[in-house]
């Protein structure tokens, strides 16, 4: 009875009370509801809220874009969110899983895998960037403070004094105040730019030119798949309690950013320059295009992975109200982060006697260029850097877990059998080392170009795409009124009105127009001077169909092999719901659901978990759990015992 009552501490129970029992026990549940909105968290508010957002904001209009942006969130990211989680959660599925509503549209669901793939893939890297500066931080002067190293040019001149031959980190700050070496704007490169160029990635002339792998970002690559890994080495059940701490301590990293770049001499001046309305912008088609955009990618929508994540949700939890918590939390740390960059750039572009719009940047070059760069202007700056290259990691590996996981839940649920559900272990191991090892022509001399390629084409108008279908098969395919009554019977209410007008027309009009913009916007991707050749650029189209050709590729060989005389007969059959879709459990089988499907529908625990007790008395004893925490994991309805 003690090691019965240690073992549920160890899981989280309060002493004294009954310990937690997953609903789906075979698949597993999270611990609570408070994880997944972590978890969910962690996954929308990534890299690009940091490094993209505030410059799309200041270029934009300033205060200006925020109201297309906060338009297309109500209009467009909400709705959207909400209905990936409440997809994910009515049939305790993964992205492949889920189409069942519609066999012959799970290409949507191969597309999805592909784009989390390629993500996955360059995501890792640029978190064992991060790594990488965050290790080369624990100094007592930064290397990129000033242009006496090996690998810097003539161009090179700092925004800090030349060190003197005795200056010490005591008198680092002494020598920020010293005589600035700026010359002309147009020729000169920063120390932080010469030391990611010329040393950290050691770049070569071109994509083609591989040149040897970069030893240090090689062995940061592998640090950060083992902390993916060892993170969600069970699953849902061990990231779960990670997100505790990788989500939310970015945000206190955020706030002392904060507090010491408003205290800096410049700092309002950055802040007026990213909040300043321009009002005459809001007129442009552009940064209407740019808000949808951003709104679009920064959630998340279309990468399998909000699916994913609701899948392991208790069928009864509130996902609608999940779904404007995480929406507007994404939302609003993007536009906190702005303040956080800009202050910094501010104080920087001060120090300069320049304009902010001199030093501001996005991307990599925001990221590991222009901030690490204002950084070194500040007293005890090794400290600085630490913590906002360890907020760089923790944002990234949020995102990161999620994306591992949609790869691996998808073949697990794929597969199925008790066999690889209790070895799932060895299924994120083996995904992690595939990753690892796609990973590694990044880590070259030519590494940075293949990112950006990446980046650019493999999860760009593919996502539109496939976010766009997808709706087109829930609302008109499936049909509406069927999704509607679907929603209603896992949350106790119906999709309030405004979203079933956003899911059927406002959304996918949206996304449409996401499309056309994307398209008339597209220019060949630059790295800084350097011009993509048109092979490399036709590699970029053939990574953004990939995920697309999926689709029509899936549904011909559907259609092929459903039963039919005719075409049509085959095509009206393929298309019609397998006898299995619905809720996972048995108990949660009502309505239309409640003769429909195999006996193998109810989800059974393993085989060697029923050896000590039958199936009635497990039921008993989860129904008594029940009703002793009612509501656990946001459940809005109270569960009952089963007739």
């Amino acid at each position: 009875m003690e090691e019965k009552q240690f073992s549920g501490i160890l899981n989280g129970a309060v002493p004294g009370e009954p310990v937690k029992k997953d609903e789906n026990s075979r698949r597993g549940n999270w611990g609570n509801q408070i994880e997944f909105v972590l978890t969910s968290v962690g996954y929308a508010v990534g890299l690009g809220n940091v490094w993209r957002f505030p410059y799309l904001c200041y270029r934009n209009g300033g205060g200006a874009f925020m109201f297309p942006y906060f338009i297309m969130l109500v209009f467009c990211g909400i709705p959207l969110f909400f209905l990936e989680l409440s997809f994910g959660q009515f049939t305790s599925l993964g992205c492949l899983g889920v189409w069942k509503v519609s066999p012959m549209f799970k290409g949507v669901g191969y597309g999805m895998m592909v784009v989390s793939t390629y993500i996955g893939i360059y995501y890792n890297v640029v978190i064992c960037i991060a790594f990488y500066y965050f290790f080369m931080s624990m100094t007592n002067l930064l290397p990129w403070t000033y242009c006496n190293n090996p690998w810097n040019t003539p161009d090179c001149a700092g925004v800090v004094g030349t060190p003197r031959a005795n200056a010490t980190f005591a008198n680092v700050s002494a020598v920020v105040s010293g005589v600035t070496e700026i010359v002309n704007r147009t020729k000169r490169t920063s120390p932080s730019e010469e030391y990611w160029r010329n040393y950290v990635l050691n770049v070569s002339d071109g994509i083609g030119d591989f040149g040897e792998v970069r030893l240090p970002i090689l062995g940061c690559l592998a640090v950060s798949w083992v902390v993916v890994f060892l993170c969600l080495i069970r699953g849902v059940k061990s990231s779960g309690k990670v997100v505790y701490f990788t989500a939310t301590f970015p945000y206190v990293v955020l706030t002392i950013l904060f507090i010491r770049g408003i205290t800096l001499e410049g700092a309002v001046s950055g802040i007026k320059y990213y909040l300043t309305p321009q009002w005459e912008k809001i007129l442009d088609a552009k940064v209407w295009g740019d808000a949808a955009s951003q709104i679009f990618y920064s959630l998340g929508c279309a990468w399998g992975g909000l699916i994913t994540m609701a899948s392991y949700n208790k069928f009864h939890n509130n996902c609608f109200r999940d779904s404007i918590i995480i929406s507007v939390t994404n939302c609003g740390t993007s536009v906190y982060a702005g303040f956080v960059i800009f202050s910094i750039l501010g104080f920087m572009a001060n120090h300069l006697g320049v304009d902010v719009s001199e030093v501001a940047d996005h991307g990599p070059g925001l990221a590991f260029v222009a901030y690490p760069e204002a950084l070194t202007l500040l007293p005890i700056s090794p400290l600085w850097s630490l913590l906002f290259f360890f907020m760089l990691i923790l944002l990234g590996l949020g995102t990161q877990f999620c994306l591992l996981e949609t790869l691996v839940t998808a073949v697990v649920d794929e597969i199925g059998t008790d066999w690889i559900i209790k070895n799932k272990t060895y299924v994120t191991l083996g995904v992690a080392v595939i990753g690892f090892l796609l990973g590694v022509p990044l880590t070259t001399r030519a590494g940075i170009y293949w990112l950006l390629l990446m980046d650019n084409y493999a999860a760009s108008f593919s996502l539109v795409v496939i976010s766009c279908i997808m709706c087109i098969c829930i609302m008109y395919v499936y049909g509406h009124k069927k999704y509607f009554k679907d929603v209603e019977m896992m949350l106790g209410f119906p999709p309030p009105v405004f979203f079933r007008i956003c899911w059927r027309f406002v959304s996918p009009f949206i996304i449409t127009f996401i499309l056309i913009f994307t398209v008339i916007q597209y220019k060949p991707i630059t790295y800084n001077d350097y011009v993509y050749p048109s092979w490399s650029l036709v590699i970029g189209f053939f990574m953004a169909l990939s995920s697309v050709i999926c689709i029509p590729i899936y549904a011909l060989f559907k259609i092929a092999v459903s039963e039919g005389s005719t075409f049509l007969e085959r095509l009206k059959n393929s298309v019609k719901p397998d006898p299995t879709w619905g809720p996972a459990l048995q108990e949660h089988r009502k309505g239309r659901y409640a003769t429909t499907g195999p006996e193998s529908v109810e989800v059974c625990p393993l085989k060697e978990d029923l050896k000590n007790e039958g199936k009635e008395k497990l039921k008993e004893k989860e129904d008594e759990i029940g009703l002793t925490i009612p509501g656990s994991n946001g459940s809005t309805l109270n569960p009952s015992p089963s007739a």
